[in-house]
């Protein structure tokens, strides 16, 4: 059949059929199937949906596209994904404290995706640090340290690798078979014994509704379940940003600082709450409760941040990042606070306008290709239900000019909702499991 034919199939709201599938997949491998083609193929997915046989036989080709790892080490394979969110930097501490608990965590990580930051993005603001390496180079990695968070290499689902970033610039990001097909079939191709998902619900979230948010993780826990690794998945908050920052360097900083003893309360919580569910699952530990006990102890003991910083250097960062991050690390030329227009509480973060807001300051890309400033971004953000005075600094802009200043508040001014009341939202509203 011909690429347009199994294109218009799905558009008109046929099923495809495994064949189809995976004639498609191949193409998009290979480079025979266009970017215009790929780009109405995913568009007719956002709009007719896929069933679950598609949707399983979708994930497995993307899979098969590339190597698929198998692991011999004497302890279980585990990783994590989050669905993205703005401040969303708990993968920088969660695989050195699974690593310290025992586990062994090969992270595929990946970039910005539309207004959310990505994780090799962070990790790019580390002088040195690859995030590219090859398969033998994450093997020796993640045996001797235990874990190693890197982005796709030329080996691993490389037909997710083409589409994940023509979605990102086509107006398909918010799939739920998309992003289905495109997180399991990289994490599947890591070789995964079991694998735990946060995914968000909320302003800052693709999926800004709960309901909606519940269908993804529902969709995500059942097909990786059915391909054989374990999984469960956490409904949490992206109301606001994740941590008190948004930006590259600024959130790198900030795991750091939380690895060394200065946590944030809301990170924290997301953090342990993830590490203990996988780490039972894993039978690492005997239930939740000991799993948190667990995690809460490589974190106070400084063996998560070991850990941290032997990946780091492993994978070509400076040897003693951890001890000297902030010589490494850019800071933006203008640091300015952004001040609360009235008195009150913080009512609404529109969150989805912060990270779009980073965006525009150039600590993310409006297309595939653009560069990206690792220094811009803001830190100290007044959290929802926060009593504030006219003219107390709601957040700190981090610009490398006067006009990156000026975006950046009129887009702060439209984010932040001054009201007469405190509100509080639920961190974790939910966990889905098979």
């Amino acid at each position: 059949m011909l690429t347009q034919e199994i294109i218009i199939l799905k558009r008109d709201g046929g099923v495809l059929s495994a064949a189809q599938i995976q004639q498609f997949v191949a193409g998009l491998t290979d480079g025979s199937i266009s970017e215009g083609q790929v780009a109405s193929f995913a568009m007719a997915v956002f709009f007719q949906r896929m069933n679950l046989d598609e949707l399983v036989t979708l994930t497995l080709a993307m899979r098969d596209s590339g190597e698929v790892l198998k692991w011999d080490l004497p302890g279980p394979v585990v990783d994590k994904h989050s669905s993205g969110g703005i401040g969303d930097n708990v993968s920088l501490m969660l695989a050195p404290a699974l690593a310290a608990c025992g586990a062994y965590v090969p992270m595929i990580s990946g970039r910005g995706l539309g207004h959310t930051g990505g994780t090799l993005d962070k990790f790019d603001s580390i002088p040195g640090y690859k995030t590219q390496p090859d398969i033998a180079t994450l093997r020796r990695v993640v045996g001797q340290v235990g874990c190693a968070i890197i982005g796709q290499t030329g080996e691993i689902a490389p037909a997710d690798k083409r589409f994940y970033a023509i979605r990102d610039v086509t107006g398909t990001v918010e799939s739920i078979e998309l992003i289905t097909a495109s997180i399991l079939s990289k994490k599947l191709a890591a070789g995964l014994d079991n694998l735990v998902l946060d995914v968000k619900f909320g302003s800052g979230a693709f999926m800004e509704n709960s309901t909606v948010a519940h269908e993804q993780a529902q969709s995500l826990v059942a097909v990786a379940n059915g391909a054989g690794c374990k999984t469960s998945a956490l409904l949490t908050d992206m109301n606001q940003p994740l941590a008190s920052c948004a930006g590259n360097a600024i959130e790198m900083a900030n795991a750091v600082a939380f690895l060394q003893g200065n946590a944030e309360p809301r990170l924290y919580e997301v953090t342990v709450a993830l590490c203990a569910e996988v780490l039972a699952s894993a039978g690492l530990a005997a239930d939740v409760d000991a799993a948190r006990q667990k995690v809460e102890a490589v974190f106070a003991s400084g063996a998560a941040a070991e850990r941290f910083g032997q990946m780091v250097t492993a994978l070509g960062g400076p040897s003693d990042f951890m001890e000297r991050s902030g010589d490494y690390l850019e800071v933006a030329p203008i640091i300015v606070d952004y001040c609360a227009p009235s008195s009150g509480y913080v009512a609404s973060i529109d969150t989805r306008a912060v990270g779009q807001a980073v965006i525009e300051l150039g600590g993310g890309r409006r297309r595939a290709a653009d560069a990206i400033d690792y220094a811009v971004g803001f830190d100290e953000f007044a959290p929802l239900g926060a009593k504030v005075a006219a003219g107390q600094p709601l957040a700190r802009i981090h610009a490398r000019n006067g006009a990156g200043v000026e975006a950046a508040r009129a887009r702060l001014d439209a984010a932040y909702h001054i009201g007469d009341a405190p509100v509080a939202t639920p961190l974790i509203l939910e966990r889905i499991t098979e």
